[in-house]
């Protein structure tokens, strides 16, 4: 895949949604894995905020469903991609794992049991 821009051509037209998934005048050859890797979790992440009520508008934007699919996939991102991406990358991406998986205990009205959290069959029991 080759996703590079031309100076006079907007880094959006390709995808023509408005998203750019690597950046601006960047070609996909360039980036670093660690750094797209990163840039996946902290979507996910920032995602399964929303989902969690966390955002803005809680009243429109909380779905518990929703941000049990994101923190699942988050978890298995972090721990597929955590021997590869080096202890400071994943520490941080871990810490902001747990806090999803921690929001979600308190925002969900039926508490799931133990180890049967989201994303807890990779990452073992949060608490």
């Amino acid at each position: 895949m080759h996703v590079s821009h031309t100076p006079h051509e907007s880094p959006y037209d390709s995808f023509g949604d408005g998203v750019d998934a690597v950046g601006a005048e960047r070609d996909i050859a360039d980036v670093p894995a660690v750094e797209v890797i990163n840039t996946v979790a902290v979507h996910l992440l920032s995602a399964g905020a929303v989902k969690l009520g966390l955002a803005d508008s809680p009243d429109t934007q909380t779905d518990l469903d929703e941000a049990r699919k994101l923190i699942t996939a988050l978890a298995g991102l972090v721990t597929a991609a955590a021997p590869e991406i080096g202890d400071a990358h994943a520490r941080a991406l871990r810490d902001g794992l747990r806090t999803l998986q921690l929001a979600f205990r308190e925002a969900s009205p039926i508490a799931d049991p133990v180890g049967k959290g989201p994303g807890e069959k990779y990452t073992g029991p949060v608490n």
